[in-house]
């Protein structure tokens, strides 16, 4: 461990978030993978400038080896360093398969959708690998995703039960960024695994919205933008359109309604707000930042309208290093920003297994999975809530499938 820095096999890297995160935590990524040919080329622009490590002699992505290519065309054999045999194993493999089939913004086809297929090949990948850590981020969405027998819960336990299956215990925890220094609440799905090593705890909050015991407050969006350059005339878009005066009316913290819809248990109708259409709280946190080019609406002292966020602001919000070279169009780099793990997250994480590698190999045997009580609590609402208006969303599900297609 003296000699070399412990590596990291990062599988959907998109443009490069958990990676910048595990390097700041001293890990480093020795192959980067993507089917997206812009993340690829913002990993390869991000190498190629030499983006400094934070509070490291290092820079991002140094000698990592970057691979454009489908996951279920890999083999180990190709992950593996040149000139290396079979016995050789990654310290680390992690990685985010598509969180589009389980996301509340999307469709949650989940295994119905073709990208909802690609765990079997990250868990293909790990048992050819055999990597002494892994680590699996997704949206929160994917704690209550129903399986092959239409279970809540399904998913997520059976990845377990296969990490299990593999000789790996495991650990699962939502983690929100704000309760680790950014100006972010941004919640994922966070499961870690070892085959030989004892897990760690997940890592303790730093900040809270209602700070106690030594902890800091939230970061707000407020000191996120007010600590960033002005933003490029060329990436601000005001509002225009019938629905302009609507837009700027809007109280921070509140958006343009969508209609609601009657419920069993919600007489008066669920609704939310249109997710390109929210004025942004500037004294919290911002919302999840999203994979698309409409981010929220924000008006800072002295501006004499209100704007979007910009895509350089979005990415700041992911923690990303200011020199971090997105490529592609700007929707393009707005897809690759809301898709990537938040920096801050995964360097937090990243610290607690390192620590756990360093301690060295302790046999434990391999623990039976196990969900926190607060997903297992998550879950049981689930089942209530769909016995009650499951037929509806169902409904709903059917109607926005058929749009997608007409569209």
């Amino acid at each position: 461990m003296s000699a070399r820095k412990p590596n990291v096999v990062s599988l959907f890297s998109g443009a490069g978030g958990l990676d910048a995160g595990l390097e700041r935590a001293g890990w480093h990524v020795s192959v980067a993978t993507d089917f997206a040919a812009p993340a690829m080329a913002t990993l390869r622009a991000t190498q190629a400038v030499g983006v400094p490590v934070r509070g490291r002699a290092a820079t991002h992505l140094d000698g990592t080896r970057l691979i454009e290519a489908d996951v279920q065309d890999l083999t180990a054999r190709d992950l593996r360093p040149k000139g290396s045999n079979s016995v050789w194993r990654p310290d680390l493999v992690v990685g985010g398969p598509p969180c589009q089939p389980w996301s509340s913004a999307g469709l949650q086809r989940g295994l119905g959708d073709p990208r909802g297929q690609l765990i079997a090949h990250y868990l293909r990948l790990i048992g050819e690998l055999r990597p002494k850590f892994v680590i699996f981020e997704n949206v929160r969405g994917l704690a209550t995703a129903r399986g092959a027998t239409g279970t809540p819960g399904e998913v997520l336990r059976s990845i377990q039960d296969d990490l299990y299956d593999l000789g790996y215990s495991s650990r699962v925890a939502t983690l929100n960024a704000a309760d680790y220094g950014a100006a972010q609440r941004r919640v994922r799905v966070i499961l870690i695994a070892s085959a030989e090593h004892v897990l760690p705890l997940f890592p303790a909050p730093t900040h809270s919205r209602h700070p106690e015991h030594g902890l800091a407050p939230w970061v707000t969006l407020r000191a996120l933008l007010e600590s960033l350059p002005e933003p490029d005339l060329d990436d601000v878009v005001r509002p225009t359109g019938k629905r302009a005066d609507a837009l700027r009316k809007l109280e921070p913290g509140t958006g343009i309604k969508t209609n609601g819809r009657v419920m069993a248990n919600r007489p008066s109708g669920q609704w939310g707000y249109r997710q390109d259409a929210f004025r942004a709280d500037l004294d919290l946190p911002s919302r999840t930042v999203r994979a698309a080019s409409t981010p929220d609406w924000i008006r800072m002292e002295g501006d004499s309208d209100i704007r979007r966020l910009t895509w350089r602001e979005c990415a700041a919000l992911q923690g990303f290093p200011a020199q971090w070279q997105f490529a592609g169009t700007a929707s393009q780099r707005f897809v690759q920003i809301g898709n990537a793990v938040q920096v801050d997250v995964a360097e937090a994480v990243g610290r607690g297994l390192l620590g756990a590698l360093r301690k060295g190999e302790v046999s434990e045997g391999t623990l039976a999975p196990v969900l926190p009580a607060d997903l297992e609590e998550r879950i049981r609402y689930t089942i209530a809530e769909h016995k009650t208006n499951g037929h509806l969303r169902r409904r709903t599900t059917a109607s926005d499938q058929s749009k997608a297609v007409a569209s």
